[in-house]
């Protein structure tokens, strides 16, 4: 980098340019960028997983399926039957978990139903070391 700066005084000689010479360093910031470029790892928009061969074998029990309804005033029905409270609803989850074979759980709340009650019996399931459970009917709330 350097300046253009005129010598002696006479009046024919142009005025002193104060201007830096950017051309090196641009120069030298392609080549840094070049280099940042190249040494950056080529990314893969694929996810690699390593797949089973063949069909899974069927499993040896068809587990029970509980239907847990909720409908929009808040009352919870374990397959079609109502249940009076909280408490029933923890007996009766208490005696699922119990059972050798865990049932899966089919949860389905109503639009209108507030949230704290859906809340609280996925609460309760999950209290009760339940893991198989699904929400159905999620199309609703769309």
């Amino acid at each position: 980098m350097g300046m253009n700066i005129a010598s002696g005084g006479s009046d024919d000689d142009p005025d002193v340019i104060a201007d830096i010479n950017t051309t090196p360093l641009i120069d030298v910031m392609l080549v840094l960028l070049i280099m940042l470029i190249i040494t950056i790892p080529i990314q893969l928009h694929a996810v690699n997983l390593d797949l089973p061969a063949g069909n899974p074998p069927p499993p040896l029990t068809v587990p029970e399926i509980v239907r847990i309804n909720i409908d929009a005033s808040g009352v919870i029905r374990w397959n079609g039957d109502p249940l009076a409270d909280t408490a029933a609803l923890d007996s009766q989850l208490k005696s699922a978990a119990a059972s050798p074979v865990k049932p899966e759980l089919h949860i389905r709340p109503d639009a209108k139903v507030p949230y704290r009650v859906v809340a609280g019996v996925m609460a309760a399931v999950q209290r009760e070391g339940l893991t198989k459970v699904g929400l159905v009917g999620a199309e609703q709330f769309l």
